[in-house]
């Protein structure tokens, strides 16, 4: 098992390229099961979560072709029954449940894995696929899904605490051959489902409303192979611009979508950084005077949940006192005490954290939980004294393609090391 050794106090100088979005990439993979014919998906990231996509497809029948960022798959025969050895491993598997039941009419999927960040059922995910006439059972620890037809109908998907992004995926692949018309209230509006409407059109779907509250798709009798470009992360964007804030002199990221970074650019500028942009690019340069923030995750377009953890990283290094409450996933605050581990002031209460600002974090041995609270630990390295060990590493391998050689191109100094 792998840990990374951040060698803290250097600044970061330069550009570095953005690449595709492992929340799109992940539900236009699991599309490619919609048609017999080939798919041929570009800018393909190279992720732990990627590779575990591609496993299941190939369990599943599918015929699998990788290189060089490109993915081709041909799902001529396949089958529907998902392993639990490799559902496990990922939350996202579970999208493969849409396209299976929207194909073969039967799909069974284990209970997926992921990261430990709360309670983040599929409750409604299991609605939608009854609504549209799927026999649902759960036993055993998988998801049985049993229909003779599928028929178009509305579906309300928005939950406590938002709209669900898998699941407007999950319901649009399968509603796609549903017979009639699907109505999709509340549904995500994040780019990535935008970026699945437009692979699962270029297969010949007819999708409308994507990136609003209300979708509407028209069944069709059958999909064809297409060809696809997966957009920017813009996750791994916004965190790459958080480094150049924490530590850097400028840093441009390059090959993004800025329109998609609207929150997390507005709020960097609130703190008082400088930022431009081109069409495809970001730069960002510190402004002299940095000022506290608060802070409100919300579903897109409003504050990204997926940031959360990198803000909080920077804001443990500014003056002043910021408050970052969490409304999408409440118990989303794992880093906080690693966070504390440096040197850091927090203050947790329920869904809301508050952190007094101090001049420098310290290095020490910390804890990867889950993904995004990798990324933070990391951010929060890069301007510490001394240097920090982060373990479970392999947690930030399934969002962030090489963010340790990314960094390096930067000036930063990480060491990846066998545990």
């Amino acid at each position: 098992m792998d840990k990374i050794l951040v060698h803290g106090g250097v600044r970061l100088d330069g550009e570095v390229r953005i690449g595709g979005s492992k929340n799109s990439a992940l539900p236009i993979l699991a599309a490619t099961l919609l048609t017999k014919e080939k798919c041929v998906i570009d800018r393909i990231p190279d992720l732990s979560d990627i590779h575990y996509m591609l496993t299941i497809l190939g369990r599943l029948g599918c015929e699998v072709e990788r290189a060089s960022g490109v993915v081709q798959i041909r799902a001529e025969k396949i089958l529907t029954e998902a392993p639990y050895d490799i559902v496990r491993k990922m939350r996202a598997s579970v999208c493969v449940l849409g396209p299976l039941l929207g194909r073969e009419k039967a799909a069974k999927v284990s209970l997926p894995g992921g990261c430990v960040i709360g309670d983040r059922p599929i409750d409604l995910h299991l609605k939608g696929f009854e609504a549209l006439g799927a026999k649902v059972t759960v036993k055993g620890g998988d998801i049985i899904l049993e229909a003779t037809q599928l028929k178009g109908t509305r579906i309300n998907l928005r939950g406590r605490n938002g709209p669900t992004v898998l699941g407007t995926g999950n319901i649009m692949m399968a509603a796609v051959l549903a017979d009639g018309t699907t109505d999709i209230e509340g549904a995500a509006e994040e780019p990535e489902v935008i970026d699945l409407a437009n692979f699962l059109t270029a297969m010949g779907a007819r999708i409308s409303g994507a990136g609003t509250q209300h979708i509407q798709i028209e069944g069709v009798d059958e999909l064809h192979g297409a060809n696809h470009t997966v957009i920017p992360d813009r996750i791994e964007a916004g965190t790459f611009l958080v480094a150049g804030a924490i530590a850097g002199n400028q840093v441009t990221i390059t090959r993004c979508e800025p329109k998609h970074l609207g929150s997390v650019i507005e709020a960097l500028k609130n703190a008082g950084f400088e930022l431009s942009h081109t069409t495809d690019t970001v730069t960002i340069s510190p402004n002299g005077f940095r000022r506290p923030l608060h802070i409100e995750t919300l579903p897109y377009p409003g504050f990204p949940t997926d940031m959360q953890a990198q803000f909080c990283a920077m804001l443990a290094t500014m003056n002043g006192t910021s408050v970052v409450t969490e409304t999408v996933f409440p118990h989303r605050f794992m880093h906080v005490s690693e966070l504390k581990r440096m040197g850091a002031v927090i203050d947790l209460s329920a869904h809301r954290a508050t952190i007094h600002g101090v001049e420098r974090l310290s290095g020490a041995p910390v804890m990867a939980s889950d993904l995004r609270a990798s990324a933070a630990l990391v951010l929060a390295a890069l301007p510490a004294d001394g240097i920090t060990e982060i373990n479970r590493v392999y947690h930030i391998d399934r969002g962030y393609e090489a963010i340790d050689e990314k960094l390096n191109s930067l000036g930063a100094h990480i060491e990846r090391v066998k545990s």
